[in-house]
This record gives C-alpha cells, sequence and structure tokens, in this order.
C-alpha cells in the first residue's frame, strides 16, 4: 500500500473528506499503480481520466460507507 495515502473516513479525519483530499488520494493511487509521478504528455490524458475515475469511485465509496461507534453513528464521506 502506498503510505502517502491517508484514511479519509471518520474517525481518522475529524470531518467529511473534502474533494481536494480525495483528488490528492486518487493521484497517488494512479502514480503508484501507473510508476509515473508525472506522465509523458503523450499519456497525460489517460492518466488524468484514471485519477477522475479513482476519485469518483472513492468519493461513492465515502459517501456509502456507514461507520459504527462514530459520533452519532453517521455516515462518512
Amino acid at each position: 500500500m502506498c503510505r502517502s495515502i491517508k484514511t479519509l473516513r471518520p474517525p481518522a479525519l475529524p470531518e467529511e473528506a473534502t474533494g481536494d483530499e480525495i483528488r490528492a488520494a486518487a493521484l497517488q493511487y494512479v502514480r503508484k499503480v501507473s510508476g509515473f509521478r508525472a506522465p509523458a504528455a503523450h499519456n497525460r490524458e489517460v492518466f488524468e481520466q484514471a485519477v477522475d475515475a479513482v476519485a469518483e469511485a472513492t468519493a461513492e465509496l465515502l459517501a456509502g460507507l456507514e461507520v459504527r461507534g462514530a459520533a452519532g453513528a453517521r455516515r462518512a464521506g
């Protein structure tokens, strides 16, 4: 696992994850999986599409998680 990707659900974060935090985690994931810190121009479009897809999936995951035992057993995300 990439150690620079942080947990984005309560109680790890006191507040809901922001769009910027979700996108940063998605970027780190795509960087790790692709092996590129910054893609070459000919790979930039597919790299950005992957970051967008991972960020969207992450936001959906966080929105659907139920965190038991958290303040008021609220939903994460």
